[in-house]
C-alpha cells in the first residue's frame, strides 16, 4: 500500500508497537498530529477485517501520542481508561487515520477523545484518560 503524502514512519520505541503497526505520523490538526495505519495481512481476523484489538491498540497509540506530544518537555502517559466503539469494519489495504482531541490536560491527568477514519467514513470512536508526570 502506498502511504499518503505528508505521513512519515512514526519510529516509536521498539517493542510491542512494532507488532501492531507500522504507524505513521502526519500533519497536525488543531495542534494534534494525525496518526496513520495501513491495514496489513497481520492485522486481519477470520472475517477478513482488521481485528478489534488492532483498532483498539491504534486508538491507544493515537490518544497517548497526543498526550505525549502535548507540551515540551514530552509527557510520559500511562493509560487509565480506554473506550472504543466500533462503527464499521476496516479491510485489508485500508488506510486509517486517527484524529484526536485533548479535551483536558490537567496537572497529572489528560482526557482525550476522537475517531478513526477511512477516508470520509468513521470506523470507530475513541476516548481515553491518561495519567502522567511532568519532568
Amino acid at each position: 500500500m502506498e502511504i499518503p503524502k505528508g505521513f512519515e514512519p512514526a519510529a516509536f520505541t521498539p517493542g510491542f508497537l512494532d507488532h501492531g503497526g507500522p504507524y505513521y505520523l502526519g500533519a497536525a490538526v488543531e495542534g494534534v498530529r494525525v496518526v496513520g495505519l495501513a491495514v496489513c495481512p497481520h492485522h486481519i481476523n477470520y472475517q477478513d477485517a482488521a481485528h478489534g484489538g488492532v483498532i483498539s491498540t491504534f486508538a491507544d497509540v493515537a490518544l497517548s501520542h497526543a498526550v505525549y506530544d502535548a507540551e515540551p518537555p514530552r509527557l510520559t502517559p500511562s493509560t487509565v481508561t480506554l473506550t472504543v466503539n466500533y462503527l464499521a469494519a476496516a479491510k485489508l489495504g485500508d488506510w486509517l487515520e486517527a484524529r484526536v482531541r485533548i479535551d483536558r490536560l490537567g496537572g497529572r491527568t489528560a482526557y482525550t477523545s476522537g475517531g478513526i477514519w477511512r477516508g470520509e467514513e468513521q470506523v470507530a470512536t475513541m476516548s481515553g484518560v491518561f495519567a502522567y508526570r511532568r519532568p
